[in-house]
């Protein structure tokens, strides 16, 4: 038995349009290439994601429950960062399949209530776009300020002092015309110019396209480098970096090259585009930003169902205060239309288990799923999938191959996922693209199925709590004071339903002075809750561990 293999009539699930699904939503990121290979190539493609649609939600418990996927670029690509760099925004890279594919996937997605969130990439294409070849014509070509380009300074070098995010220089000489074009990333990653009319007007098109197809919402990636200063002024230092530590991208504060105040404007265009269609559309902005800066593209739309994309969870350190101090003040701020959203992985960072280790996981999951908000997440981080570490000479991310001495490479998070215990997980018939984890004989689909007290087994019990929850899904987040600071302690309302969340970030037994009356739901340490009653004013939590109370009204 491979997984959950594809049954022919799931059980039926409405797909009418829901003009709240985003406020319900589960969103699963599938990163293509490593989810399921179908064609023996090695690489996963779109039928592999359509045979895997009953493991993500047949209707039933047994499945994870997930109500929406989101979708790392299938656009064509000549992959040199992995589909990041787009030769047609309008057709998806046969590595993957073809666009009839993509409507089967689409309409059985929506068969099982689940959506289709598209990654868009509008900051720049793929120096082999024909839009690109015709820019780099000549400095007259009706192209040309498609991109970004500029004389060098009197000596040849570049414009200004820029960098890439992948190392080096943010400018590559053209040597037919003279001018230095900008990529913010690879320089085959050339940046598009969004100061031009044209090209907004193109990138919405392109957005109208996958809107026809019957996509329910996009993931805007890199959303912060869309404007740049019209001046090109030269980025100061870092007066913090470390060039013993830092990657040299840190080495400039980065204020001329991102983040610049006309983008709140951009960011508008897109949404408007989004509010064209009869259905409401969810797009999600990938930007690691502060939550000062959060809570500025949260204005940029006149869209409730517009946000920016919440890392910090990844970014604090591991502690209660300080997980209790960002989320109290996130969602103070937040406005009345605004959701929030929290993810504990993707694509770019180590995975959650190696970052945090098993128990912590379960305990951050928990906490994910009991917050206000979409929760995102990351392909196989719902089995304790941990980083494969891979010698430097393996790395194939170009990330990682600029920067060795950083440890930068996204490869070790980016494995296929783990089906079963066959040599390649299940995932494929070939050496994969990318090889498996050591332990995918103890971590994978259909052995922690099996499992009760799995990482699994838990993450289904997690989401099916909160898919059946009013307080859960719509409540409201109301912050309480412990009287120990290794303890996180809220509660989830509504008119319906009281719950009390307790989460003991220490790895030492703690007690919380709480007045607590009301019936345990779930707990991270393994075995079923069987609705025990607590009646307590000294809330006992063992280490790592968190509970689900209801509490009596």
């Amino acid at each position: 038995m491979e997984g959950n293999k594809q049954k022919d009539s799931p059980r039926p699930i409405s797909n009418g349009i829901n003009k709240n699904w985003s406020r319900k939503a589960v969103v699963y990121q599938i990163y293509p290439r490593s989810f399921k290979d179908t064609d023996g190539d090695g690489v996963g493609d779109l039928e592999g994601i359509i045979e895997k649609l009953d493991y993500l939600n047949d209707g039933t418990n047994a499945s994870l429950g997930i109500t929406a996927i989101w979708l790392n670029p299938i656009y064509k690509s000549p992959m040199k960062d992995f589909g990041y760099d787009i030769s047609d925004y309008r057709d998806i890279d046969p590595i993957f399949g073809n666009l009839d594919i993509f409507d089967q996937l689409v309409a059985k997605a929506h068969k099982r209530g689940i959506k289709i969130i598209m990654d868009f990439v509008p900051n720049h294409t793929s120096s082999e776009h024909p839009w690109f070849q015709e820019s780099k014509k000549a400095k007259d070509n009706s192209k040309r300020d498609w991109y970004i380009w500029r004389d060098p300074k009197t000596d040849g070098s570049p414009p200004n002092n820029w960098l890439s995010v992948f190392g080096g220089s943010a400018w590559t000489r053209d040597e037919k015309t003279g001018q230095y074009y900008m990529h913010s990333f690879l320089s085959d990653q050339p940046d598009l110019n969004w100061r031009n009319k044209d090209v907004r007007d193109e990138m919405a098109d392109v957005l109208r396209f996958w809107l026809k197809r019957g996509v329910d919402g996009f993931r805007t990636d890199a959303v912060y480098h869309l404007i740049k200063d019209d001046e090109f002024r030269d980025e100061p230092p870092n007066p913090n970096y470390d060039a013993s530590r830092d990657e040299p991208y840190n080495a400039l504060l980065h204020v001329y090259s991102q983040g610049r105040p006309e983008l709140t404007e951009t960011a508008n265009t897109l949404c408007n585009v989004l509010g064209e269609q009869s259905k409401n559309i969810y797009m999600v902005s990938e930007a690691y930003l502060g939550l000062p800066q959060m809570m500025e593209l949260y204005k940029a739309c006149d869209n409730s169902l517009h946000a920016p994309f919440n890392f910090n969870l990844m970014m604090l350190p591991w502690n209660a205060a300080a997980f209790k101090k960002f989320i109290d003040e996130y969602e103070e701020k937040l406005g009345p239309d605004d959701w929030p959203n929290y993810t504990l992985g993707n694509h770019d960072r180590s995975r959650l288990a190696t970052r945090l280790g098993q128990d912590r996981a379960r305990l951050a999951a928990m906490m994910q799923f009991t917050l206000r908000g979409m929760p995102f997440v990351y392909y196989g981080d719902e089995l304790g999938m941990e980083d494969v570490q891979m010698p430097a000479d393996a790395t194939i991310d170009p990330w990682g191959k600029n920067l060795p001495e950083f440890g930068v490479g996204r490869d070790p998070e980016r494995t296929p996922m783990q089906w079963n215990s066959n040599p390649n997980a299940g995932f494929s018939d070939v050496t994969p693209w990318l090889p498996v984890t050591p332990d995918h004989k103890e971590k994978n689909v259909e052995r922690e199925s099996r499992d009760p007290n799995s990482m699994l087994s838990f993450f289904k019990e997690l989401i099916h709590y909160r898919k059946n929850s009013p307080a859960l899904l719509s409540g409201s987040y109301k912050p309480m004071e412990s009287d120990n600071e290794h303890v996180f302690v809220f509660r989830r309302e509504c008119t319906s339903e009281k719950l009390l969340i307790a989460i003991n970030f220490s790895d030492s037994e703690q007690i919380a002075g709480l007045s607590v009356d009301g019936t345990l739901l779930c707990n991270t340490h393994r075995g079923k809750c069987g609705g025990e009653k607590i009646q307590t004013t000294q809330l006992k939590l063992k280490p790592h561990k968190g509970l689900i109370i209801r509490l009596n009204q």
